[in-house]
């Protein structure tokens, strides 16, 4: 019951904001929804006059169709069974012509619907402009309205259009915009209603709150029975019934859900759902209800699977999904080495301490991760209560020991600059599992990698494996895949001999076999580019034996050696400084280390720390040659 009472707590600390509609980056608009009601997509809406008389309609933008709806404790879980809103809904359920244009249905929806709005607007709890809706809808010409205004379409024997055909675009012209907005056919079209009165500024009745508590003071009157709550502790009205469409407006899968009576569900252990746990109808709508804004607002959805992280009193907090980058205030470009990373480290320890000192100093912070194996069941695949501090805490040794050098991020101005950090999971699946891995592939990754960065576990050694022979085969992937596949596997290698400490710097003193031969890669590699020059585009010798030099090291580095004997030839005097490092790096190597063994991962480190040595320090040769206006080529790092 934690996820209750802290979705419970959230609902609570936020209250000031039920009902404000805000903006995601598509344009989609999403609230904080009041208890007793849900949000559901609109398609079309209806505007009457204070008498209930129609005044005009229209279909109703994508961008515009998130609608806060009344809605009983049996319709907010509805399913295939015809259980009305309270207010507004589909057609089916408001048109009381309905069968005229669409034929007969299942039941008597209209009829049940007329009577649960009849009920409110008897009530003590009624409002005027409820009350507008039901003396025009008693009037049974809404569908009838919606045609003569050209907001529905019919065809030659006045029933209500399917689709819209070729056909009837000659005919009539361009489509019409109900089928822009509509997946199915007309009949599904849910309607929204606004009542303007003079002196009155909010005509939305979705948007208005005297409307919205009129219905929530009404629904309280139909709540009598009482059970224990497991979340408060308190006998308050139970929730027989709990929410659907938690991740999207078309999600039927239910976190909480005990409809098997026949089955063995819970029979044998107890004799009715109740038994079992006991959740109350207000603790229930306020924490489903904060869990669908909090995914809308800041939840990352992945076929289906939802990512969520969320503090009880401060909602934004870095994610631990997210890359180093996401992190630094400024994206100005720097370069490898040892004073870069540890000015890398110093900004992430400055940008989650922006997180540390502020008024919500002992938050809560949760992480959640949502899926549903079947479309009627939701489950929780992940869920993990940590203090603000620890939670911190673990995602700065994160970022500052599973980082390496990366370049294939861009700035707001659409430049690629260089960082040092943590990759984000999604890219660990793209180096893992390459860029065309399924949604699937990359969801399972993306949960398998949060106790790693939340709990501090080990990172599943499948994982740095299948990146390791993906970035040991650069002849299989363009130049900035591979690149970036090396430079996110060399991270996670980092992060898996932890304790030793390794840097992008070189280490000129690592004495280990696999670094070694890493680095003499580097240098073959190099020395070859150079003598190709810049115009020269096919991979090196190094770079095709690679995958090769990774499982027989000792045979393969033969082969290597003796195809860049023509470059260094080529080279000639400007091949000094390669040949000596070449000859300094191998004379490390033990005799009995020069084998066929196959090379761990650690032979990419010295790679890449190699390479990024030899290319940064000709780029500093070359700036200083140019402050010192000297025309002449920068030259090798000697």
């Amino acid at each position: 019951m934690t996820w209750l009472a802290n979705l419970h707590k959230t609902y609570e600390n936020h209250s000031h904001v039920i009902g404000q509609f805000e903006k995601k980056k598509n344009d989609r608009e999403y609230a904080l929804i009041p208890v007793s009601h849900t949000t559901q997509s609109a398609h079309i809406e209806v505007n009457l006059d204070k008498t209930g008389n129609f005044v005009s309609a229209k279909v109703v933008d994508k961008s515009e169709s998130n609608t806060i709806i009344p809605c009983t404790e049996a319709s907010s879980s509805r399913t295939s069974s015809p259980v009305p809103h309270a207010l507004f809904d589909k057609l089916v359920y408001v048109a009381g012509d309905f069968t005229r244009y669409c034929g007969e249905v299942k039941g008597a929806p209209y009829a049940d619907y007329m009577r649960q709005l009849r009920s409110w607007c008897e009530s003590d709890a009624a409002h005027p402009k409820v009350k507008s809706v039901y003396t025009y809808l008693a009037k049974g010409t809404l569908m009838s309205d919606l045609i003569r205004e050209k907001v529905l379409w019919t065809d030659d024997e006045g029933k209500l259009l399917d689709k819209w055909t070729p056909a009837m675009e000659t005919k009539y012209g361009e489509k019409p915009e109900i089928f822009k907005v509509i997946a199915s056919d007309q009949s599904a079209a849910f309607v929204r209603f606004s009542v303007q009165i003079p002196g009155e500024p909010e005509a939305r009745l979705w948007r208005n709150p005297a409307v919205q508590q009129s219905f929530i003071a009404f629904n309280e009157m139909n709540l009598a029975e009482k059970e224990l709550c497991y979340v408060t502790g308190e006998y308050l009205p139970y929730a027989d019934k709990h929410a659907s469409r938690i991740r999207n407006s078309a999600d039927k899968s239910k976190l909480i859900s005990a409809n098997d009576s026949s089955g063995f569900t819970y029979r044998g252990r107890f004799r009715t759902s109740r038994d079992a746990a006991a959740v109350s109808y207000e603790v229930s709508q306020k924490a489903h209800n904060a869990l669908k804004w909090l995914i809308e607002r800041q939840g990352i959805a992945i076929d289906g699977k939802v990512f969520l992280v969320w503090g009880t009193q401060e909602l934004d907090l870095p994610d631990p999904l997210g890359d180093a980058f996401t992190l630094y205030q400024e994206e100005d470009e720097l370069t490898g080495g040892d004073n870069t990373h540890k000015e890398f480290a110093n900004r992430i320890r400055r940008a989650i301490g922006g997180y540390r000192y502020d008024s919500d100093y002992k938050s809560d912070v949760i992480i959640m991760v949502l899926d549903a194996a079947t479309p009627g069941r939701m489950s929780i695949v992940y869920y993990r209560d940590l203090n603000k501090e620890l939670f911190l805490d673990r995602l700065q040794h994160w970022h500052e020991t599973c980082s390496w050098l990366h370049r294939y991020r861009k700035n707001k101005d659409n430049q690629f600059v260089a960082f040092v950090g943590a990759p984000a999971t999604r890219d660990i699946a793209f180096a893992a599992y390459g860029p065309r891995a399924s949604d699937k592939i990359v969801k399972n990754l993306m949960e398998r990698m949060l106790p790693s960065i939340v709990d501090e576990r080990r990172i599943p050694q499948d994982i740095v494996r299948s990146a390791v022979h993906r970035a040991s085969n650069p002849t299989g992937m363009e130049d900035w895949e591979w690149e970036k596949t090396l430079s996110i596997t060399c991270a996670l290698i980092n992060k898996t001999h932890e304790k030793e400490g390794f840097e992008v710097g070189l280490d000129v003193e690592n004495t280990n076999r696999d670094y070694l031969f890493g680095r003499m890669l580097a240098i073959a590699d190099v020395l070859e580019r150079r003598a190709l020059g810049k115009e020269e585009k096919r991979a090196t010798n190094a770079l095709r034996y690679m995958n090769a030099f990774a499982q027989h090291p000792g045979r393969t580095w033969t082969v290597i050696q003796t195809n860049l004997q023509p470059y260094q030839a080529r080279m000639g005097t400007d091949a000094r400084y390669y040949n000596s490092l070449l000859d300094e790096v191998g004379a490390r190597l033990k005799p009995e280390d020069f084998t066929d063994k196959p090379l761990g991962g650690l032979y990419l480190l010295g790679f890449y720390s190699q390479r990024n040595d030899l290319y940064t320090s000709r780029k500093d040769k070359e700036a200083a040659a140019l402050q010192a206006n000297n025309t002449t080529d920068g030259g090798e790092n000697e």
